[in-house]
């Protein structure tokens, strides 16, 4: 591993940071999404229009949710592989990630080349159609 261990320390240190935002944005969704959840069982949502507006609420809080939620497993992720000494090797070619790339995003698993041939090959999937 090309990194020195004040730099895997730093790094180790904006992981932990942000796995701890995370799972704070994450308690406060649930915690919001269950008073949500009470507030339509009561009857508060008065028209077509307002439920149609508190759904949309109720979905963009859910994406956010997800979102986090897959961030938290890449931030757990990059963690385990400080832990087992394979961090900054990009798990397509096995080459060096890169420490500003890695400043720039801890939970980088490839390195920017790979990541380029990776995003071209895989261009449009996951991406919702109607």
């Amino acid at each position: 591993m090309p990194y020195t261990d004040k730099q895997i320390d730093e790094l180790r240190h904006d992981l932990e940071r942000r796995r701890t935002h995370l799972l704070e944005e994450i308690r406060t969704a649930l915690a919001r999404s269950g008073e949500q959840h009470y507030i339509d069982l009561a009857g508060q949502v008065a028209d077509a229009g307002e439920a149609s507006v508190a759904d949309l609420l109720v979905d963009v809080d859910t994406a956010m949710s997800v979102r986090d939620i897959r961030e938290l497993r890449d931030v757990e992720a990059a963690l385990e592989r400080i832990a087992a000494g394979d961090y900054g090797e990009c798990s397509d070619c096995g080459g060096d990630i890169g420490f500003p790339r890695l400043k720039a995003y801890p939970t980088a698993a490839r390195c920017i080349l790979c990541q380029t041939k990776f995003e071209k090959s895989h261009a449009g999937e996951g991406t919702p159609s109607l």
